[in-house]
């Protein structure tokens, strides 16, 4: 009798590990979800100047294709300031509903409500450990050598436009190199008194030397709006 009653222990026991080697080999196989969100890793390189909402989707979906996402449609995370026959548009109208993950797997928001906080302080995952770009790469901020944590989004913290002159909150609908301003948000929520991911502060000018003094390169976010 004490001899089956091991045996049957025995196996028992190399049955559940048998079932824990399964699933454990199950999800090693699992895929990750696909990538829904990055920072550009790189600018257009004439400051605020995207060519328009249009030019900067153009940018997104180049980037995406070459990191062997571009078969999702892609949609730059910026707002567009009302004026004359110009109507508003908000960012956070432009991106889908989520969820996105960025390039490693990881959830950055599982919808538009929880990426603004609409109904508590915001519990999205933009940070820079998390904020990465489209290959997976961290983006340089505060502490690194150039910083480059300004992210062009020209929105308040809810992902909408700001009332006001387009040449000082979106640089002329991303239009412009010149004279003027865009709202800036800071990827890795550092720096300055106000650290919103989307609507930290104004950039001292929309050229690519004013975005760069103030602690950028031009650089914005990216969503896939499928």
């Amino acid at each position: 009798m004490h001899v089956r009653t091991v045996t049957v222990a025995a196996l028992a026991a190399s049955a559940l590990a048998t079932t824990a080697t399964t699933l454990s080999a199950q999800a090693a196989q699992t895929p990750p979800p696909p990538m829904g969100f990055f920072v550009t890793s790189r600018g257009m390189g004439n400051g605020a100047n995207l060519g328009g909402l249009a030019g900067a989707d153009k940018h997104c979906q180049t980037l995406a294709a070459a990191a062997g996402a571009g078969a999702r449609t892609w949609r730059a995370y910026l707002s567009a300031t009302a004026f004359q026959t110009t109507l508003q548009v908000n960012a956070r109208d432009r991106i889908g509903r989520g969820p996105w993950y960025n390039a490693k797997g990881e959830l950055i928001a599982a919808s538009v409500e929880e990426l603004h906080g609409d109904f508590e302080q915001d519990r999205n995952n933009i940070r820079k450990p998390s904020a990465l770009d489209e290959r997976g790469q961290l983006v340089k901020g505060v502490g690194d050598m150039p910083n480059e944590h300004d992210m062009l989004t020209g929105s308040d913290s809810h992902g909408r436009a700001v009332v006001g002159r387009p040449q000082f909150t979106t640089c002329n609908n991303w239009t412009s190199n010149a004279a003027g301003s865009a709202i800036l948000g800071h990827h890795d929520r550092l720096g300055g008194a106000n650290t919103s991911w989307n609507a930290a502060h104004g950039s001292a000018g929309c050229s690519q030397q004013d975005l760069v003094s103030t602690g950028g390169a031009g650089l914005f976010y990216c969503f896939a709006a499928n």
